[in-house]
């Protein structure tokens, strides 16, 4: 299964759109996000753009947690995971976490097959052990590049998309 790995939207439901729209012709079939929507008008934004289910962590710029709960309860595709999410899809234990302190030592801990962090708006991948550790780069475009990544669990391959 492809999954789309996002981050670090900030409100920006301009970028979000491009982002959505390579998602779809990207044949993922399932989106994790890693925080930081910020408003709840985000989450309902991804939720619309994108048809499959979502699994997403709080960051630390989302303000209203209590109405992105609400909305999110609204949408039945959408489970919000605090303070990280623990998933199995198609036998791969994946892990995502806003911070990326908190995303390596969960890679370090060899528990998990594939790791995923933001918060830093930084674009990396790392072996740990047998584990990999990803950050997809940030939806906002405050560094200059908008990004996401695409995660395959029958390869365990992992590749940035750059907008």
């Amino acid at each position: 299964m492809k999954i789309a790995i996002l981050s670090d939207s900030h409100d920006r439901i301009d970028q979000l759109e491009r982002v959505l729209t390579s998602v779809k012709g990207s044949g993922a079939e399932r989106l994790c996000f890693l925080g930081d929507f910020c408003a709840p008008f985000s989450l309902a934004a991804l939720a619309e753009g994108f048809d499959g289910p979502i699994d997403a962590v709080f960051g630390n710029n989302d303000g209203d947690v209590f109405l992105l709960m609400q909305v999110a309860n609204k949408l039945p595709q959408v489970t919000l995971h605090h303070p990280l999410a623990e998933l199995e899809i198609d036998g791969v234990k994946i892990a995502l976490q806003h911070y990326p302190e908190l995303g390596k030592r969960l890679a370090q801990s060899g528990a998990y097959d594939a790791v995923f962090s933001g918060h830093d708006h930084q674009r990396y991948q790392e072996e740990i052990g047998d584990t990999l550790w990803a950050n997809p780069g940030e939806i906002m475009g405050r560094f200059g590049t908008v990004s996401y990544g695409l995660f395959e669990t029958g390869t365990r391959e992992f590749e940035h998309v750059i907008i």
